[in-house]
């Protein structure tokens, strides 16, 4: 593919979305949790019902279940159904998601992951820009991974990453919606502004406050009027949506940008001996991640949510980057002392993160991936 036809538009990108992962993976290891309500929990040390939602399957959404709701919130809205509780198993989704991935690979020109259920596929080439043989390699991949992997997926092409992903979620679950060049404004014009990439809860009702209801009203609007609003970065960006222009290339793996692990205590405290035994597993689990990623960190972070569930952020910059994860301890204690010091509050979560990486220059891992 050409510099040219990327500008043009004359792309044909897949972006692919596995249709409610965890959960759904948990129907095919027991098929007969089908039909009913399965919420994917990620429970607390505190025992109980003390954690939140991960995700959910369509069944239990119907009833407001939703990711990041209090597992005991899911419960009452759950209360008088056959519903089914389940402890989220993040290293089976992940070798689930690598083996689908693999198999994502050979279909693509180019190929990017973009989280554990999602990627995007360039198939320009594969399919000589033709929409049509598009549409056709896209039923291609969600039957091979209805029949290899017993799931199923979401798909949206179009012209661009923009309009792809927009595509992928209209028709979920087990989608498949096609948006050809010269279909975008017709398609993309009568969506609720919501569902325009970008556009958060507070876009939103800034963007309701000025009459903008739909992603048609949005492009109504001038650059300068959205740059005046939105900042330049934001307000261009939200102008060139409006009308489907995306010239971001897909990019063929992802440098992992940071590596964190967080945890709940047992109860609320400012223990520091209590605290730092967590810590210290923290930081063991996340060297784990970045000694097999070929990775070096020139900066650690510590992040505390407190009593009343604000969350406290404290972060350290190395004169040079390391993997020693002694280090990352030593440093992590520092920041976490210093915290305690700063204000007598209670610690409910504990989390370190590693960031600002430098890959191995012998040995370059860059097909890995991390949510």
């Amino acid at each position: 593919m050409s510099f040219g036809q990327m500008l043009t538009g004359k792309r044909v990108i897949l972006h692919l979305d596995l249709d409610y992962f965890f959960a759904q993976c948990e129907e095919r290891e027991d098929p007969s949790l089908r039909g009913k309500p399965v919420v994917v929990c990620v429970y607390s040390a505190r025992g109980g019902d003390s954690g939140v939602v991960s995700t959910s399957n369509y069944v239990a959404r119907k009833y407001g279940v939703r990711a990041g709701m209090p597992i005991t919130w899911a419960k009452k809205q759950l209360k008088n159904e056959d519903a089914f509780f389940i402890p989220v198993r993040k290293a089976f989704y992940q070798q689930v998601s690598e083996d689908i991935m693999q198999r994502l690979h050979g279909y693509a020109d180019i190929f990017e992951q973009v989280s554990i259920d999602e990627a995007f596929l360039d198939v320009t080439q594969r399919v000589s820009g033709d929409f049509r043989l598009g549409e056709v390699l896209a039923k291609e991949i969600r039957e091979v991974i209805r029949v290899g992997e017993g799931l199923t997926c979401s798909v949206g092409v179009g012209s661009n990453k923009l309009v792809a992903k927009i595509a992928a979620g209209q028709n979920k679950p087990d989608g498949l919606k096609i948006v050809k060049p010269n279909e975008v404004t017709n398609f993309l014009y009568p969506l609720p502004i919501g569902e325009l990439p970008g556009v958060g809860k507070k876009t939103e009702k800034i963007m309701i406050e000025k009459g903008i209801m739909t992603v048609g009203d949005l492009g109504k609007y001038r650059v300068e009027e959205l740059i005046s609003v939105f900042g330049k970065a934001i307000g261009t960006y939200f102008y060139n949506a409006s009308k489907g222009i995306d010239e971001t290339p897909i990019q063929d793996g992802k440098r992992v940008k940071q590596v964190s692990r967080i945890t709940t205590l047992r109860e609320d405290t400012r223990d520091l001996k209590a605290i730092l035994v967590e810590v210290h597993q923290l930081c063991e689990d996340v060297h784990v991640i970045i000694k097999k990623k070929n990775l070096r960190f020139k900066s650690v972070s510590l992040i505390a949510v407190i009593e009343n569930l604000t969350t406290r952020t404290r972060s350290i910059t190395l004169e040079t980057p390391t993997n020693a994860l002694n280090i990352m301890k030593t440093r992590s204690q520092r920041l976490l002392e210093g915290l305690l010091q700063e204000d007598q509050v209670k610690i409910r979560r504990i989390g370190v993160k590693t960031s600002r990486f430098v890959y191995d220059v012998h040995q370059k891992n860059l097909t890995t991936f991390i949510k």
